[in-house]
């Protein structure tokens, strides 16, 4: 309750949360450590995240998991459940910034030309694509959107984003019009479960889609068309935004569409193309040749 209305977290990323710390509960059953909350200690956790480390889980999920103890003990001071921190000194791994794979425009329009719009999902599986490419959705964002979010009057899509938070995000004409398609050539024939009616794509049972289905629909339509990447549906995000960069967008404006809360987690993608640096500098520093 505490992650969910005072921070304003995402059920999904509440159950991870809950996951970790199950997975810390585990590990002192397992070893027979009598702790509580009050009583763990350094050495205690430090054991758990070289036993978590020999079982082969990643550094970036290792470091994710010491996210979410330090979480908890966070809120064990604030509740005076304990009223020593042992997280303070937890060294956790550091992460190699790892650039993600993108998408050219070509690519991209590869990847739809595969839909078959002869199946009663082509329609349906077009707007996705669009819709993902177009604004730079989550993928979370996206098996969320309602549609009496989207306003075709002034081309715009009311988004809620992490910890529910709301921002209006451009939408392109293209994008729009197969929405319209989906929705008056397929999804009217469709029956809708109830709770699921404003759901703007929904799948055959007429219930909202999962990520992984979204996940699944991507994967296989980039087989078809022979693009060997790893792709899934934040690959059209990361894409979206590495274009509109390479293009001379600015920052702040990209950041806004895709909700980043910090600047710096947007700055990524001034270091996807180097030569797009370069170009930078050359047109904008008088002093570089």
């Amino acid at each position: 309750m505490h992650l969910k209305l005072e921070k304003s977290l995402s059920l999904h990323t509440i159950e991870a949360y809950g996951a970790d710390l199950e997975k810390l509960i585990q590990f002192l059953i397992l070893t027979s450590s009598k702790h509580s909350p009050a009583t763990l200690d350094l050495l205690s956790l430090q054991a758990y995240i070289k036993w978590i480390a020999e079982l082969g889980m990643s550094d970036r999920s290792q470091a994710r998991i010491i996210s979410g103890i330090r979480a908890f003990y966070r809120y064990c001071l604030q509740e005076d459940i304990t009223k020593n921190d042992p997280t303070t000194l937890l060294a956790a791994p550091k992460l190699k910034k790892t650039l993600p794979d993108t998408l050219t425009f070509e690519e991209i329009e590869d990847i739809i030309a595969q839909v078959d719009l002869s199946r009663p999902e082509g329609a349906r599986n077009k707007a996705i694509l669009e819709t993902l490419y177009s604004c730079g959705l989550r993928v979370s964002e996206l098996i969320t959107l309602r549609r009496s979010h989207i306003y075709n009057e002034i081309g715009f899509l009311r988004v809620i984003g992490k910890g529910n938070k709301e921002r209006l995000v451009p939408i392109g004409k293209d994008a729009l019009k197969c929405i319209q398609i989906y929705l008056s050539e397929i999804r009217v024939h469709q029956e809708e479960k109830k709770g699921f009616e404003d759901f703007l794509f929904i799948n055959r049972r007429g219930k909202g889609l999962s990520r992984v289905m979204v996940f699944y629909i991507i994967k296989e339509l980039a087989q078809k068309a022979g693009i060997s990447k790893n792709i899934s549906p934040h690959t059209f995000r990361h894409s979206f935004a590495t274009h509109l960069v390479e293009g001379g967008a600015d920052l702040r404006a990209v950041q806004e569409m895709l909700g980043h809360e910090s600047i710096t987690t947007t700055e990524i993608y001034t270091h996807l193309d180097k030569n797009f640096l370069r170009e930078t500098l050359r047109k904008y520093h008088p002093g570089f040749k």
